[in-house]
């Protein structure tokens, strides 16, 4: 019989103060795990998370301020890392694209409501018409 281990860590970080810990665990909420799928790096168990996470532990106890930690971890892994990337011309298609989309569609189906003709009467001729008003007597009788 074979008996395997489980092993979980923790990771313990200690601060000097109670401020520095928050700010830790708000910026290591705000980052995305750049190997996961769309999971902040406080959440994963990946390797890389965890050294994202004890490089912001040492940028924060160097006194570097959330902006400044934040664009290390953009310049080093993208604007992939952050939940929201900046607003810049690389950026604009997920800003704009949305919008842009939505109301192109809305103007594409005004255009195609008005410009579609409405259904022409269908001619019965007599013989047709008397033939169907003789069937619904029978059916009333």
């Amino acid at each position: 019989m074979v008996v395997g281990t489980a092993y979980a860590t923790i990771d313990a970080y200690e601060f000097d103060d109670y401020e520095k810990e928050q700010r830790f665990r708000a910026l290591i909420g705000e980052l995305r795990c750049p190997k996961c799928q769309n999971q902040n790096i406080s959440d994963s168990n990946a390797g890389l998370a965890k050294d994202i996470k004890d490089r912001a532990y040492r940028l924060i106890n160097e006194g570097k301020s959330n902006q400044e930690i934040t664009g290390y971890m953009v310049e080093r892994y993208g604007d992939f890392i952050t939940y929201r990337p900046p607003m810049k011309p690389s950026t604009w298609f997920l800003w704009f694209g949305p919008f842009v989309l939505t109301s192109l569609a809305i103007v594409i189906l005004l255009i195609r409501k008005l410009k579609a003709k409405p259904p022409e009467p269908v001619s019965v001729d007599a013989a047709k018409h008397k033939k169907v008003e003789d069937l619904l007597k029978k059916l009333d009788d």
